[in-house]
């Protein structure tokens, strides 16, 4: 009897997913502007600013050594961003009403949830790729091998797991779909800013240091770093680990208390 509804609940989750992953091809604009911001702060920072920072950083200097340094803290934004169409879409479903006619038919409701999570895992994952062969093209050069490159992309994927089940719990939390394209900008922008994504976290101020250097995406970046170039990674490995085990659990558990509760 358990056996059947876990195949009852992945042949459901399979639906859904297809559903989203359709959606998201018959309406790519908004996953063509997050594939995109991302590119575009990578050619900005290392064509316009890069000379200047490489320097800054100490690490050789110039616009190469800058690159080596930017391309981890760019993935993270990657991951950061993929997660704002997952709070539009989850949103959008339950103010038009059509979770509310899942409800009524013989569907897992936790199923519904899951297709908007692994859909944007997935197209995340292709934006990542998308950077990846852009820093590539450019000039970046990782000193990894298979296994750095596979801790590299595992580690990846758990921290969008993570972000996509949050941003999952602020669509449910949002009135409108507006609302929900801002709620999760504090964490796919902000923090990605306020971490060593373009300036070690030494140059900046005492007062706001500390945040910065313990804050996930900084631990996750600088495990990155470390493995694909070669640099020190020290406590930041464990730590991202667990700020990405954390984030996933915390979204999880949110978005389905929230998703039991909701009316709409």
């Amino acid at each position: 009897m358990s056996t059947n509804v876990h195949v009852l609940h992945a042949r459901d989750s399979l639906t859904m997913l297809r559903r989203n992953l359709l959606h998201a091809r018959r309406y790519p604009s908004m996953t063509l502007q997050v594939a995109l911001i991302p590119v575009f702060l990578l050619l900005l920072f290392v064509y316009v600013f890069g000379d200047a920072l490489g320097t800054g950083i100490g690490q050789g200097g110039g616009r190469t050594a800058y690159l080596a340094y930017l391309v981890p803290g760019i993935l993270l934004m990657t991951a950061g961003t993929g997660s704002v169409p997952t709070a539009v879409a989850v949103c959008t479903d339950m103010a038009e009403g059509i979770v509310a006619r899942f409800r009524t038919m013989a569907i897992s409701r936790p199923s519904i949830l899951v297709g908007h999570v692994v859909g944007s895992v997935i197209q995340t994952v292709i934006n990542l790729v998308l950077v990846t062969a852009v820093a590539l093209a450019i000039g970046f050069r990782p000193d990894a091998g298979y296994g750095e490159w596979l801790a590299a992309g595992g580690l990846l994927v758990l921290f969008v797991l993570g972000l996509t089940w949050l941003s999952v719990a602020l669509g449910l939390i949002s009135k409108t779909p507006e609302g929900a394209s801002n709620a999760p900008l504090p964490v796919a922008f902000l923090l990605p800013f306020v971490s060593s994504t373009f300036v070690p976290v030494d140059s900046m101020p005492s007062w706001i240091r500390w945040f910065a250097e313990y804050q996930p995406f900084t631990t996750v970046i600088e495990t990155v770093r470390g493995l694909l170039t070669g640099t020190q990674i020290g406590h930041n490995g464990w730590m991202a680990v667990a700020w990405s085990l954390g984030i996933t659990v915390l979204g999880f558990v949110w978005s389905l208390r929230l998703f039991d509760r909701d009316t709409r």
